[in-house]
């Protein structure tokens, strides 16, 4: 794969300076930090865990500390691989220095983190197998989370040192589609089941959507603003170091923030997510329920629970289940196919759930063996009425649909939550990767996508668009890629200029998305086929 040259026949005086290195007590105090956070992670666990908690075995928690060093190293790469561009548009303006806007960028990566959802976190994990989600404290579910995390950590360095602004979301998806394909057919099933097609379908929308968007309406962006703003000056090269006019420096200033922001938003749930999956396999006692839910939240909790059991009630209505409900339930997951035994499954589950919450009197108070069952049950439950509100075969009314909607929230906020500390030590590693490596990518975008030096309106354009875009995502809890959305909306820009584009990258860059899918997945099936064949 060969990489494009850059901007030709340009004075050496516009290019920003990339070159300055890192002073070494800034490298000691970014150690420093990197360190401190896994500390902090370990105490955190050491702390939630509560001196009572029943520990057994070292050799899962030796799993646990790789497994977390490992998702903290995906965000890392992260970090450097698709925050860069972010900046590139700033410095390559002479809004800011090269220096000063890789660690603002950080800054804004870090707060986004802390300020995440979570919806984004928990869409990427329904996309796993639904067998490995609930055993994966398991030898599979260790394998499935070091399959997936290495084989993304390997593509993003290959792509980074290539200087390809290629997707860590991108790249996230076909892991776990590769892990789940790969899973399947160890188990002697067709390697379609083990998919949430219909999921891996919003996601990949999303993301093959988003290049379009930000070239359309970068390019329609600037157009515009030729037309409503007839400064000359904005749509030229900057001259020297000159520093762009005001307005437009705060502007380009601010959307180099907002995308930084959106994306630790964003990009940062990716991480969180697998290591709430790590955490709930390893020590369930403390991760696999919400126990800072309120009291309160038991009687709304029974309320739902009543109104869900009715619908389900009656559409079992006629037939009766003997044995363990969760097979019939776990089947109809898979398989996305009402049988006799799905309702009357779900129905048991439903009583049991809330007879077990109701017995307890809190979440908090569920004794340490029953966790993991009372959140592997909720979680089951989840995803069927999650499933059956889409299944046109269910002939669900508004009402009804209404019903089990309220009850699956009612139970979302006991499994699907995220420690403040998860959250931190993430926010620490995308914002550290931020500022280490960002070089490779900004070059590329900078200089080699379009014929011309990038002009003050054209980066305020492109960051505009990816500010607004992935922000919008975040809201619907959709993973996009900043990668995707920025380069291309730096092309729409090139292209609405009238500057020409350098065509190598471009194929580059479209080879890059077009192969990401596919040699993710055969990395992470390929890998999970040998953490199985050793574990």
């Amino acid at each position: 794969m060969t990489v494009a040259s850059s901007i030709p026949a340009e004075p050496d005086a516009i290019r920003p300076n990339l070159d300055r290195p890192a002073e070494p007590k800034t490298v000691w105090a970014m150690i420093a930090i990197g360190l401190g956070g896994l500390a902090f992670a370990a105490w955190s666990i050491y702390s939630d865990l509560g001196p009572n908690a029943p520990v057994a075995k070292l050799w899962p928690f030796m799993l646990l500390g790789l497994a977390l060093v490992i998702a903290l190293g995906f965000e890392f790469v992260n970090g450097f691989h698709d925050t860069a561009n972010a900046v590139a548009t700033v410095i390559y303006t002479h809004s800011l220095p090269a220096s000063f806007a890789v660690a603002w960028s950080g800054l804004w990566n870090f707060l986004g983190v802390l300020t995440s959802s979570g919806a984004v976190a928990f869409g990427i994990i329904s996309l796993l197998p639904v067998e490995l989600i609930l055993q994966v404290g398991s030898d599979a579910g260790f394998s499935m989370v070091f399959a997936l995390l290495i084989a993304a950590i390997i593509w993003n360095l290959g792509t980074w040192w290539f200087g390809l602004p290629a997707s860590s979301s991108h790249t996230l998806i076909g892991s776990i589609i590769g892990v789940g394909v790969a899973n399947a057919i160890l188990r002697g099933r067709d390697g379609t089941s083990g998919v949430d097609w219909g999921k891996a379908t919003e996601i990949g929308y999303a993301l093959l959507l988003s290049p379009l968007v930000g070239f359309l309406c970068a390019f329609g962006l600037l157009l515009l603003m030729k037309f409503l703003v007839r400064k000359k000056e904005l749509y030229e090269a900057p001259k020297s170091q000159t520093k762009p006019p005001l307005w437009i420096r705060a502007l380009l200033i601010f959307t180099c923030t907002g995308v930084s922001f959106a994306h630790g938003s964003n990009d940062g749930q990716k991480g969180m997510g697998l290591i709430m999956l790590i955490l709930i396999g390893t020590v369930p006692t403390s991760y696999a329920l919400n126990k800072s839910l309120p009291a309160s939240h038991v009687a709304q909790f029974a309320q739902a629970s009543t109104e869900a059991s009715k619908v389900v009630d009656a559409k079992a209505s006629g037939y009766a289940i003997i044995g363990d409900p969760r097979p019939a339930v776990t089947a109809y997951i898979s398989q996305h196919k009402i049988t006799e035994g799905t309702y009357p499954s779900l129905s048991v589950l439903i009583k049991d759930i809330s007879k077990q919450v109701e017995t307890y009197g809190s979440i908090a108070q569920a004794p340490f063996e029953q966790v993991g069952n009372i959140r592997n049950d909720m979680y089951l439950t989840s995803e069927a009425i999650r499933f059956l509100m889409k299944d046109k075969a269910a002939e669900l009314s508004a009402a009804e649909s209404a019903a089990l909607k309220t009850y699956k929230g009612s139970i979302d906020q006991a499994t699907k939550f995220i420690p403040n500390w998860v959250k931190i030590v993430v926010a620490i590693a995308l914002g550290l990767g931020t500022m280490v490596g960002w070089k490779r990518i900004v070059v590329t975008v900078g200089e080699k996508i379009g014929k011309s030096h990038l002009t003050y309106a054209q980066g305020a354009s492109a960051e505009m668009v990816a500010m607004g875009t992935i922000g919008a995502a975040d809201a619907f809890g959709l993973p996009v890629s900043t990668t995707h959305v920025l380069s291309s909306g730096v092309a729409g820009t090139m292209a609405a200029n009238g500057s020409g584009l350098q065509m190598a990258t471009i194929r580059n860059l479209a080879m890059a998305w077009i192969l990401t899918l596919p040699v993710a997945m055969l990395l992470s099936g390929s890998l999970y086929w040998l953490f199985r064949s050793i574990f």
